[in-house]
Parts: structure tokens; C-alpha cells; sequence
């Protein structure tokens, strides 16, 4: 326990005991005072006043001549003896919480004694009979300030001089170790009036109470640490370092705080969770954005979280910072830093942004980057949760999985469980009696692809047209060349990791992970065909995106939308499809005027948005010839889509009915192929436009439905169909 007695030093403290002997013998000391304060009433009130139901509420000419009677200021229980004395701490073991109270914000013995008046009816309800006994009104079962100090106080000088422990630059009031409420039947009290009360969680930790405040339960949690470094994926320095780093500043007793920087939400707080767990700490874990969303008092609750960590002895994790650091809220994120340097305890701070100090003044603060997990941390994490799971995939697939997909440890985990939850309700719906090892085994890399998907793209789903992939290679009829280079670009994905990372090209190259590719070529020629191919093989999602409705008028925005559509498709691990690209991407015109200006600022801020992501982009367009040359240089593949001849036709026109299709044997696919240059688009909505003609008035599609769906489709082109084209 070497590291947590540094932590001494640093505003925590490690009591020995939880019981209460140390509160028992408090109250004992204060039982004794009170019993002089009874003597001293009875003299002081009367015998008779005890008899009295009216006591405080009517007052009759005898007690008026009485309380003219007194002297100005004197306390009206006159004990001579100096009694706040008998409180002192010296009276407690030296791993008291009193004395750790006391050192810890600067109080007296007088303080100690305050807080015992206060504490004593939190405990035991006879305490208000006496105290409204001792302050003659049977309406104050609470302590005020003035029974206070006419208990602790010999003389009228000592209780105005007293009076300095209840201002607010007290120590107790201060710190908010005490609250001085007002009585609710007066509009304007004076400070004798006011009743004293304990903030709770000072009552919590004089009881040795475990569990969290109650006014932080909505932002925070408590626990106890499981993870420890040996279950994180973090490389051993790194490891090493960190934890030579706290505790060689925890040695010097400075305040000291770390900054954990990056995406990783997940690993941040686990390597928090690890930290405290080496340290032997309680894990405290705070939201600031909960906090700022509830609109509770901001700086009261965070004097409460920072004063919770101190108590509970605990590691103060704060996360969503970056809710702070946005401009509007940029008076609380000040008074935030404000009260990290006036706790000085060690806190670790988690962000996706950089720090940002809107102070004059000096933190001391390490910044650690987090950046998303790296493949070797992913397969680290796959592989753990699909073992705990009884899931078996081969190397490959374990590999495929860690190198398409993005996620964090905790989607990782979540993935397992959908796509396990996914598997069992099919098997359930279709009957299966198979036993749970069975039902565990045919759970696919399919089945945990869809289940990866699932978890990343509800943000990029607002943005852009989800598109679901309907077709596989055997679908889209294209030459040798273009049917070669779409694999190609499927094997680049799938190879990522071994040809960046374990053979150096990433040590090379800052930019273009990702795969930037173009299909040209004129409408129906297959390109969105060939996307949704890409995606079928790949397991990842598809989005297509309208630039019509992303590029605006207004300066500055197509670069916002841009960039939201760009850092949702990072977290969804998508393809993005960019289709009719050379609306926007068409060759940068001479600057004319302002309008062309930020023209080109928006291309070319969608190439660096290209080039930094890590997925694929796909852009089609209809004329390649009016891409920009310096845009094109740009691109790792570019596909031309040609308008399929004679022979692609007939193939096209062979695959395009279903199987469960009733088509007439005297259907001739060659005249069809031969006499009508068509696309594959084209093609597609003649055979669709037959069969519904071939529900309405038979049983089959014959050839006279195609002959009237091929006219249908070249009246919509805008052609004429001449009958010697029937022969």
C-alpha cells in the first residue's frame, strides 16, 4: 500500500475504522454540556417554563420584564467554564475523520464543537426536545447560531467575537461544511436566528458511509476498480510509464492532473479504472455534460463532485470536458478550472478535443492522446469478447473483422452480444432445437459484420441514403478490365493492415489510408451496381450521398456538412458514395468573382476531407473529361463504365429475371440484344414494366409485353421506336 499513503499529502486520507467510537464520544461530550445548559436554563427560564406549551409562541409582562432584565449580549445559558475546549480533537485516535476534517480545512476546536451541535439531531431525534427546550420556543428543534454560541460562549464579548465562525469567509461556511438556513416563518432572520445544519456529505463521512451524495447520483458513479493494466491492450512502456509518471508526482505531493485526449472513449476510462485500481483507490466517474444538461447549480455541484472525491478517497474521473469548452459555455468551464486548482487533488480529465486553459492561471497537466484502437488493440478486444462467448472464428476472420471495422472496446462487446441475440431469435423463429454450443458455433463473420454495423451508423444515417446491397459479382456484367479492378479495390481494403502497418507504408505516407475511387461512365452503366457489390463483399455499409443538398449557397456551410458527413462516416466504418460528382467536382474556374472563390475552397476542402479518411469514397460521374486534373490525381482507382455492346446486353438480358419468374420459351434475348441499345438500368425497367403487363393479362412474360414495356421505356428516353427496327 505504498502509493496510497502518498496520497496523504494530496487533500485523501485512509482511515483505519469504520465505526462510529470517535462520534459516540463526541456526543458524550456533548451530552455533558447540555446538561450545564439545562441547569443553566432552569435558573435562567424558570421551572415553570418547562410546564408551559406556549413557550416561544406567547410571550406574557413577566418575561418581558425578565428579558429587560439581562444584560445586552449575554449568553442566556451561563455556563462560566470554558466548554468548546472539551472538543478538541486531541481527544480522538490520530486517524480520526475529526482531525482529518480539521487539518484538512483549517478548522478550530470551536469549528469541531459547531459541527458537533449540528450533527447530534442527524443521529438521535431527542436532541430537537432539547434544544427547543434550551432556546424556550417549542417551534426550534433545530440548533441556530445563537444556540451556538450561547453554549460554546462564557461572556456577551466572546459571543461577538464568535459570531466571525458563521461569515462567509468562515472556514465552515466557506467550504460549505455548513449551511446556516433560515427559519421559514421569518422573511428576513438575523444571523442568530438562522439554523445551523451539516451538509450532508460531511454527515456521510464522519459515519463512514459508502455510498455516493445524493444530489450526485445523476452524474455520477462510484465503483470499485476491476480493470487492471494486465487486461488492457496497451503496450508494456506505455504502461510502465504511466504509472512511473503518477507516482513519481504523487511523491512530490503537487497538485497534479492528467489530460486523456482522443476518440477512445472507452479506453480512456478503462486506463483510468486500471490507474486507480494500481493506486488502490475508489474510481469516482463524473459527467460534465449530464451536469450541464440537468441545469443544476454548476459551480455548487461541482464543489460537491471535487469535495466527493476527497471524502471517498477516490480517483476523480470527469468526463465530456469538450461540453465546456464550447463558447457558450465559456464563463462555467472557467469557474470549472477554478475549482481544479483550488481542490489540488490528483483528477484526470477526458476529452476528444485539445486542452484549452481560458485562465491566467498555471495548471500543471499532462496531456495523453487516445487516439480510436489500432488494429492489434481491436483483434485484442475481438478476440476476448468472442471467446467469453464461446464464439470460434479462424485467424483470418478474426483479422477481417479487426481491420474493416473501427469500433471501440466497448461496440466491440456490443456487437458480440447483438449478433448472438440476432442468431438465437432466427434459430428460435425457425425451430431450432439445437443446443446453445450449437447455436454459438453458427454464429458467422456475417452474422458479427452486421451486428459491427449495426452500432456505427446512426449518425450518418441523418446525413445521407442508406443503401442496403441487393447484388453479388455474378450480377453486374462488365469487361475483364473493370470487373479486375473492382476486386482489386476490395483486396486493397482487406489488406490494409498488413501491407500499412506490418510492412511500413503507414511510416511513410501521413495521408491516403483510404481509398479514393471514381466510376465514369453514362446513367445505368452499373456504377451504383458495382458499389453495392463493393459493400456485399466488404460487409460494410453503404451511404450515398446527394451533393444537390449538401452543397449551400450560404459561405462556409457545404464545408460544415461536409465535415459532419465526414466524422459520422469515420464512426460508422461506411462507404461513402458520392453520386453525380462532377456537379461539384467539375474543373476549377478561373477566380472571377467571390461566388468562384469559395467554389474552389469547397473542392478543395472536400480532397483533404477525402484524404484524411481511412474508409472508402466512391464518386461517379457522367463525364469524366470535366474532372479537374489536379482532382484526379488524387484518385487510387478509376473505372470507366462503357455502354455495354451487343454481347453485355444478351448477358444483362439473361440474368435479369428471377429464377421464380415464369418467362415463355419463345422469348428471343438475341433480337432483343441486337436491336435495342439499351443500358443495363434500361433493361432492368423494361423486364419490370413486362412482368407487371404479363400479371394483368397472363400467366407468363411472352415477347409481345417486352415488344410494349421497350416502347414504354423509349417514349420515357425520349426516342422513337420505328417499327423496321421489329423487322
Amino acid at each position: 500500500m505504498l502509493l496510497p499513503l502518498l496520497l496523504l499529502n494530496n487533500g485523501l486520507m485512509f482511515f483505519k475504522t469504520s465505526d462510529c467510537t470517535e462520534i459516540l464520544l463526541l456526543l458524550e461530550k456533548l451530552d455533558r454540556l447540555l446538561e450545564k445548559a439545562i441547569a443553566a436554563a432552569e435558573v435562567a427560564y424558570g421551572v415553570e417554563a418547562a410546564n408551559n406549551p406556549y413557550r416561544g409562541v406567547h410571550i406574557n409582562a413577566e418575561e418581558v420584564e425578565t428579558l429587560l432584565d439581562q444584560e445586552p449580549g449575554i449568553p442566556r445559558l451561563r455556563i462560566k467554564e470554558p466548554t468548546f475546549s472539551e472538543f478538541s480533537v486531541d481527544i480522538f485516535p490520530e486517524n480520526s475523520r475529526f482531525l482529518w476534517l480539521q487539518e484538512n480545512f483549517g478548522l478550530s476546536n470551536f469549528d469541531i464543537a459547531i459541527i458537533a451541535i449540528a450533527l447530534a439531531p442527524e443521529l438521535d431525534r431527542r436532541y430537537e426536545r432539547l434544544y427547543a427546550y434550551l432556546q424556550d420556543d417549542v417551534r426550534c428543534k433545530r440548533p441556530t447560531v445563537d444556540l451556538a454560541l450561547n453554549l460554546l460562549c462564557t461572556s456577551a464579548i466572546e459571543k461577538l467575537t464568535r459570531r466571525v465562525h458563521f461569515s462567509t469567509d468562515a472556514p465552515l461556511i466557506r467550504h460549505r461544511l455548513l449551511h446556516l438556513i433560515p427559519e421559514s416563518n421569518h422573511t428576513d432572520p438575523s444571523l442568530l436566528a438562522h439554523n445551523i445544519k451539516l451538509d450532508q456529505q460531511v454527515i456521510q463521512l464522519l459515519l463512514g458511509e459508502t455510498g455516493i451524495d445524493g444530489r450526485l447520483v445523476d452524474f455520477c458513479q462510484l465503483i470499485t476498480p476491476q480493470i487492471s493494466f494486465d487486461n488492457l491492450p496497451l503496450n508494456p512502456e506505455i504502461k510502465q510509464n504511466l504509472l512511473s509518471l503518477v507516482t513519481a508526482n504523487l511523491t512530490t505531493f503537487k497538485p497534479f492532473n492528467l489530460y486523456f485526449k482522443g476518440e477512445d472513449i472507452p479506453g480512456k476510462r478503462q486506463t483510468a479504472e486500471a490507474i486507480a485500481k494500481s493506486l488502490g483507490l475508489p474510481f469516482l466517474v463524473a459527467d460534465l455534460a449530464k451536469i450541464v444538461e440537468a441545469k443544476a447549480e454548476f459551480e455548487s455541484t461541482i464543489k460537491l463532485l471535487f469535495r466527493e472525491a476527497r471524502f471517498k478517497n477516490a480517483l476523480l474521473y470527469i468526463e465530456s470536458l469538450d461540453t465546456l469548452q464550447a463558447p457558450e459555455n465559456n464563463i462555467l468551464y472557467q469557474g470549472f478550472i477554478n475549482q481544479l486548482i483550488e481542490s489540488s487533488l490528483f483528477t484526470i480529465l477526458s476529452a476528444i478535443q485539445p486542452w484549452v486553459n481560458i485562465t491566467n492561471q498555471v495548471i500543471e497537466l499532462i496531456a495523453i492522446p487516445f487516439a480510436m484502437p489500432n488494429f492489434a488493440q481491436r483483434r485484442f478486444y475481438w478476440q476476448k469478447y468472442l471467446q467469453a462467448a464461446d464464439i470460434i472464428l479462424d485467424s483470418q476472420e478474426l483479422d477481417s473483422l479487426s481491420d474493416r471495422f473501427r469500433l471501440t472496446s466497448e461496440q466491440i462487446a456490443d456487437a458480440v452480444v447483438n449478433a448472438t441475440n440476432q442468431v438465437r431469435w432466427k434459430n428460435q423463429a425457425a425451430e431450432v432445437t439445437n443446443t446453445q454450443v450449437d447455436w454459438q458455433k453458427s454464429i458467422t463473420l456475417i452474422d458479427l459484420s452486421t451486428a459491427a454495423r449495426g452500432l456505427s451508423a446512426h449518425d450518418l444515417a441523418t446525413l445521407a441514403r442508406h443503401i442496403q446491397p441487393k447484388y453479388s459479382w455474378d450480377d453486374i456484367i462488365l469487361p475483364a478490365n473493370q470487373k479486375h479492378l473492382l476486386r482489386e479495390i476490395c483486396n486493397q481494403v482487406k489488406h490494409q493492415h498488413l501491407v500499412w502497418e506490418k510492412w511500413g507504408f503507414e511510416s511513410k505516407l501521413s495521408l491516403g489510408k483510404g481509398l479514393n475511387v471514381m466510376f465514369s461512365g453514362t446513367p445505368g452503366t452499373g456504377k451504383t451496381m458495382a458499389a453495392e457489390i463493393i459493400a456485399q463483399e466488404l460487409q460494410l455499409d453503404l451511404y450515398k450521398i446527394d451533393l444537390s443538398q449538401i452543397v449551400s449557397k450560404y459561405i462556409g456551410e457545404t464545408e460544415k456538412n461536409l465535415h459532419r458527413i465526414f466524422t459520422a462516416a469515420t464512426n460508422a466504418n461506411a462507404i461513402l458514395l458520392f453520386d453525380e460528382a462532377d456537379s461539384l467536382f467539375g474543373k476549377r474556374s478561373e477566380v472571377k468573382d467571390a461566388h468562384d472563390r469559395y467554389a474552389n475552397l469547397e473542392i478543395s476542402y472536400l480532397l483533404q476531407k477525402m484524404e484524411e479518411y481511412e474508409g472508402i469514397t466512391i464518386l461517379t460521374t457522367n463525364l469524366r473529361m470535366n474532372m479537374d486534373d489536379a482532382f484526379v490525381r488524387r484518385l487510387r482507382f478509376i473505372i470507366e463504365f462503357p455502354f455495354p455492346n451487343e454481347k453485355q446486353r444478351y448477358e444483362i438480358w439473361q440474368k435479369i429475371f428471377p429464377k421464380s419468374t415464369p418467362c415463355s420459351s419463345e422469348i428471343d434475348l438475341n433480337f432483343l440484344a441486337h436491336n435495342f441499345e439499351l443500358t443495363g438500368a434500361n433493361i432492368r425497367n423494361i423486364a419490370l414494366t413486362a412482368a407487371f403487363l404479363a400479371a394483368e393479362d397472363s400467366n407468363q412474360i411472352e415477347m409481345p409485353h417486352l415488344i410494349q414495356a421497350v416502347r414504354r421505356e423509349y417514349q420515357k428516353m425520349g426516342k422513337i421506336l420505328k417499327d423496321k427496327e421489329f423487322n
